[in-house]
């Protein structure tokens, strides 16, 4: 039997694996990597507002084996909702950019949160890993080498709440917004309702923001401030 072809006339299906790993997986895990660090690594040209032209991406070897439709797709069952498919205003050419993440200064469109808005929380929270609780209880919250620090109106699987943070995380730190925003600390809405702050000159949310810890896994439980 002639060996099924993986040109553009002849992908695999969605559920077709390498190294076991389901392709939209490896599609959404390169589009991440590309999307909000690499894409002048491997040598695409992205616009100061973070797109790339699907077609560029497409030619490159390393989507090569993936189809518009492919892409579409992942787009749309994304369930952090990850990424932004639209139509160039000018030419209407197809373009895909990450909703937030990015190590790489791009202009996103963000919505600034104010105290008094409707829908801005009292708490928001942010997920990590229980081994690093000690240098965050010590030095606060640092967005590393990422343009924000990224934070959540709740946990997952709360009313509305579908991104924000990993869900393998054990430690989530609940910040006191309102009290962020009095002292001068920005605040965004991301397209998909994650929280977006670059933090004070620093780029950092010190610990006097921290109005409780929780540990999530293996049972949940309060974690000391002091």
């Amino acid at each position: 039997m002639e060996s099924q072809k993986r040109g553009r006339g002849g992908r695999r299906g969605r559920h077709g694996h390498q190294g076991g790993e389901d392709r939209d997986v490896r599609l959404s895990k390169s589009l991440s990597f590309v999307l909000r660090h690499g894409a002048v690594q491997i040598g695409l040209d992205m616009s100061t507002d973070g797109f790339l032209f699907v077609e560029d991406l497409l030619s490159h070897p390393q989507f090569r084996s993936f189809s518009l439709e492919d892409v579409e797709r992942v787009v749309a069952t994304n369930d952090k909702q990850r990424f932004k498919l639209c139509t160039h205003p000018e030419d209407g050419r197809l373009q895909i950019r990450a909703n937030q993440g990015h190590t790489v200064q791009v202009e996103l469109e963000l919505r600034a949160i104010q105290p008094n808005d409707a829908d801005c929380p009292r708490e928001v929270v942010h997920g990590s890993y229980l081994q690093h609780w000690p240098s965050i209880r010590s030095q606060g919250l640092r967005r590393m080498t990422r343009t924000h620090i990224h934070l959540a109106p709740g946990l997952p699987g709360d009313g509305g709440v579908i991104s924000g943070m990993r869900r393998n995380c054990d430690l989530v730190i609940y910040i006191d917004l309102h009290k962020a925003l009095t002292d001068g600390i920005p605040f965004f809405w991301s397209e998909n309702r994650v929280l977006l702050t670059p933090g004070d000159s620093d780029g950092a949310l010190a610990p006097k923001y921290f109005t409780r810890a929780l540990q999530l896994k293996p049972s949940r439980c309060e974690l000391p401030l002091e």
